[in-house]
């Protein structure tokens, strides 16, 4: 397990948690208010490397695999939303979280939404990065769906960063050690096969029975953030801002120059707004 030079010097632990049939690789750093990162499709723990630093001397910062991604256990059936709002809900328990802060990014921002709807009384503020949920377009499924696969079966060089690549609004922001991360975890036996798994999200039907209803955005009651970017492969900013105006005195903030991943291209812009958000939203 490969870690990363944006967490040398950092006090952090590293472990795994098991929550029901599922090993979790979960990483913790900081003291304060719980705040949970979620990341997205084919994703791992990594994907917030960059946010440990700064936000970690302000919070109890927990980071983690989801269910049959990175390093914990692979999937041997498909995986829908409710699979991991359960795995969300048992990890806070085991970990002894009453209630977090949740920033999810794009499956992971999915996942937090839907988790908001269920267990309000669990949720201290939202913050959604570049959610997915609430689209269905299909040329964005399929890219997802064909990069993703592709990668997985060849865990090649340029398999991972064309798959990487397509995160960024600057192709520059893949570094070789990312690339090298997600090799290593690609490169896991049986990891081929967990990803047809975690792809049934990308299938038209399964998804549209998990897509985020109006309602369960209405139902949505904590302070909320939704982040979006200029340069979103998974859609424009109007999708953003569309899912804001329906949760109740939900905010908007639009980040300039980075694509689905702009915890990691504009980090110090991304931090900034956590730290306010949260703030803002503790008592």
């Amino acid at each position: 397990m490969t870690l990363w030079t944006d967490l040398a010097g950092l006090d952090y632990e590293l472990r795994y948690e098991q929550v029901g049939p599922w090993r979790t690789r979960v990483l913790e750093r900081g003291s304060g208010p719980a705040l949970i990162f979620l990341h997205g499709t084919g994703g791992h723990l990594e994907a917030f490397a960059r946010n440990l630093r700064a936000l970690g001397d302000r919070f109890r910062i927990v980071v983690y695999d989801l269910p049959g991604h990175g390093w914990s256990t692979l999937a041997d059936d498909d995986l829908e939303i409710s699979d991991y709002v359960g795995h969300l809900l048992g990890l806070m328990d085991a970990l002894q979280i009453s209630a977090a802060h949740l920033s999810g990014e794009s499956l992971g921002g999915w996942v937090a939404a839907k988790f908001a709807a269920v267990y309000p009384e669990r949720v201290s503020s939202l913050i959604l990065n570049t959610p997915g949920g609430t689209m269905a377009n299909p040329d964005v499924m399929e890219r997802i769906r064909s990069l993703s696969q592709a990668a997985a079966d060849d865990p090649s060089d340029e398999r991972i960063r064309a798959r990487l690549e397509w995160l960024m609004a600057d192709t520059s922001s893949v570094t070789d050690e990312l690339v090298a991360i997600r090799q290593g975890v690609y490169s896991r036996p049986g990891f081929a096969e967990s990803m047809r798994h975690l792809l049934c999200l990308q299938d038209p039907e399964v998804r549209r029975r998990n897509l985020i209803a109006d309602e369960e955005l209405a139902a949505i009651d904590v302070p909320t953030l939704v982040i979006w970017t200029t340069d979103d492969p998974s859609g424009p900013p109007a999708a953003g801002l569309a899912m804001a105006d329906k949760i109740k005195g939900a905010e908007f903030r639009l980040i300039e120059g980075a694509g689905h991943w702009p915890q990691w291209e504009q980090q110090q812009e991304f931090d900034a707004l956590v730290v306010d958000f949260i703030t803002r939203h503790t008592p």
